[in-house]
């Protein structure tokens, strides 16, 4: 019977089913979670799901909705006729082609995890927006001369010594109404001292602005009171740009192959922002209004690919040499030109970027961090479908990208998928009986093997653990090529005669099927480690440095790695394992200062210019580099530090000294 391939997003399952599966069964089989609380009747409509057309260059796939069954009378009742075109009821469909589907977020079962909770910040306040309330000047018949605009630009330039002030036309329109309705008494926002962005009336004191990271694969916004600094609300969603491409390379080519993949694109970003608005702001209530036009400041982090394509600028040119980005400077953009819905005379202040493939993202990192402030030589390596790097100290900083690719993320690994209930996130392995122990997200306590856990798939966390645990207990070789003649029922051949390591059985599993891991799961996450230590590598030897002082891991992945697991796989150039630590999402903390003070916009532009970015690709030794990092944790370079750890816990693994 004839296979057709599916790849389910956000989750990033995906795997072959006989033509004629239904669709709800085959993201069972894939161990995808959808609503279906009628059971696959038909007559809940909650298992909503997004075809994909075009051809996908990376997935080899050419995804249609004729290659499902025709849309049923019943599906007609839960689906509005502007989505019909590419929204079908799971349920209610058979595949008959490759296809390439969306979940949207109200559809998914299994929740999807995105670890990016905010941290306590120490930064003086001072926004780019404040209030200011005035008491106005009654007109009489004797005073018929003065607008009200201008008897409220002469209170602010007499009480608070602000002039020369612009105005949004759109705070004009009812400007009247607003003045007499506060008994000629308002409140007046005012952006960096120079332009009136909003008047209400009476007084009010609150004043909320927004921070907002956009990374490749996920999104989450921080709600801030710009009175207290504090984080009163977090949002976050997957990237709904994740169906064009896993990663910053699929998405430039989407936008080449598609005439209008830039459009696509935008709009999802778009509208998945005003959504997270919509949720952060559900709460608050300002002079009567509720929702997100009581946001009055926003500032946006992203990689230089999300941020041409939120833009809408085209992003072909940075995926192409000498990869030149449209523009580098900080930007300040009217939230109605994005179509964003928060404040619409408000601005989005986008920070800058500090080269084709190194975005605003790190530029957030580098003003959360200050590199620039310190005397340790430090990494700071922010781990995602993108790896961001920098380097140094006071003295001098230098940044470079690196295309990890999204097995970090749980994708080109066979029972890959990203951190969701179900998914294996840390794992154990007795180097002995090579028996494994792991735990599941959404359970407490590690897998006994006394009950089912209803395990899923292995989330980016977990296969950086059960790679360095294979190493450590010989089950792989420092090469990553499999151990031949263990004899242990854990490591067999697949159906394909190749060699792999079964971490749950089938009857542990809700999937009906053994996870494990294979030799192509291991040169994946080889591939992404190797690009990350080259990286580093290069930069070390480009600065003359010989020795790390302290490796810092930042974004939400790198919280959430074992830090003696990924010095294991070599994943960062040896370093002291009490001067390795996670700072937690770091991208965001800058956004969050940059929102928080202006100087900190100030000093992100400065320093964006200051650091030095290198093109590790078109360094002459980066092939040499990039292929010994291959091997465990290296080919050639010495770990002293982590062959003392492995020694002290009784590991058998040989590391050079």
């Amino acid at each position: 019977m004839a296979k057709r391939k599916i790849i389910f997003q956000p989750s990033g399952r995906r795997g072959e089913v006989a033509d004629g599966t239904n669709l709800l069964e085959a993201a069972r089989l894939l161990g995808v979670d959808i609503e279906n609380i009628c059971g696959g009747k038909g007559t809940c409509g909650k298992c909503k799901v997004r075809i994909e057309e075009g051809y996908f260059e990376k997935d080899a796939i050419e995804s249609k909705m004729s290659h499902l069954t025709p849309l049923t009378e019943g599906e007609k009742k839960f689906i509005k006729q502007a989505e019909e075109p590419s929204m079908r009821l799971a349920c209610a469909a058979d595949v008959h082609g490759d296809l390439k589907i969306f979940v949207p977020e109200k559809s998914r079962a299994g929740k999807q995890i995105v670890r990016k909770a905010a941290k306590e910040l120490s930064i003086s306040l001072d926004p780019a927006v404040k209030k200011y309330f005035v008491e106005l000047k009654r007109p009489t018949l004797h005073d018929l001369t003065v607008g009200d605009l201008e008897r409220i630009r002469e209170a602010l330039k007499n009480e608070y010594k602000i002039e020369n002030l612009s105005v949004d036309f759109s705070v004009l329109e009812n400007l009247q109404d607003i003045v007499r309705k506060g008994d000629w008494n308002v409140t007046v926002s005012v952006w960096k001292g120079k332009e009136i962005i909003k008047i209400e009336p009476g007084f009010i004191d609150s004043c909320y602005g927004i921070a907002v990271d956009v990374g490749t694969t996920t999104v989450v916004g921080y709600l801030c009171d710009l009175n207290s600094g504090k984080v009163i609300s977090t949002e976050s969603m997957m990237n709904p740009q994740v169906p064009y491409g896993e990663d910053v390379m699929s998405r430039i080519t989407y936008a080449m192959m598609n005439d209008d993949g830039l459009e696509r694109m935008k709009k999802a970003i778009i509208d998945g922002l005003n959504e997270i608005l919509e949720r952060a702001s559900a709460d608050l209530r300002v002079n009567g209004k509720s929702g997100s036009e009581a946001i009055m400041d926003m500032v946006v982090v992203f990689n230089t690919a999300m941020h041409h394509i939120f833009l809408g600028f085209n992003p072909i040119y940075i995926g192409r040499a000498p990869f030149i980005p449209a523009v580098q400077h900080s930007l300040d953009i009217k939230a109605k030109e994005l179509g964003l819905k928060i404040n619409q005379a408000s601005y989005v202040h986008v920070l800058p970027i500090e080269a084709g493939f190194v975005g605003s993202d790190n530029v957030g990192v580098l003003i959360a961090e200050e590199p620039y402030n310190i005397e340790e030589k430090a990494l700071i390596i922010d781990i995602g479908t993108n790896g961001e790097l920098l380097l140094g100290n006071k003295d001098k900083v230098c940044s470079t990208s690196c295309a990890t690719g999204p097995a970090f993320e749980g994708a080109q690994i066979k029972f890959g998928m990203r951190a969701a209930p179900g998914a294996i996130e840390k794992v154990k392995i007795d180097p002995e009986t090579k028996e494994p122990e792991y735990k599941v997200i959404g359970k407490v306590d590690w897998h006994t093997h006394l009950e089912k856990v209803d395990a899923k798939g292995i989330c980016g966390s977990g296969i950086i653990d059960v790679i360095a645990e294979m190493f450590k207990a010989g089950i792989i070789d420092k090469t990553g090529k499999f151990v031949t003649g263990l004899n242990v029922p854990r490591v067999r051949q697949d159906s394909e005669g190749k060699p792999e390591f079964v971490l749950a059985w089938s009857d542990e599993t809700s999937i009906g099927a053994d996870i494990t891991v294979n030799q192509g799961d291991v040169r994946a996450l080889q591939l992404a480690k190797g690009a990350l230590y080259a990286g580093a590598k290069l930069m070390m030897q480009k600065m003359g440095i010989e020795k790390l002082d302290k490796v810092i891991l930042a974004g939400a992945f790198g919280s959430f790695i074992d830090k003696e697991a990924a010095l294991t796989l070599g994943m960062f150039p040896d370093c002291e394992i009490d001067k390795i630590y996670a700072v937690g999402n770091a991208a965001g903390d800058g956004a969050r200062m940059a929102l928080l003070n202006v100087s900190k916009r100030a000093e992100a532009e400065k320093y964006a210019r200051w650091v030095e970015f290198v093109e590790i690709a078109v360094e002459p030794n980066f092939q040499k580099e990039f292929m010994q990092a291959m091997h465990l944790p290296h080919m050639k370079d010495a770990f002293p530090n982590l062959k003392k750890l492995l020694e002290k816990s009784g590991s058998k693994v040989e590391i050079k000294a």
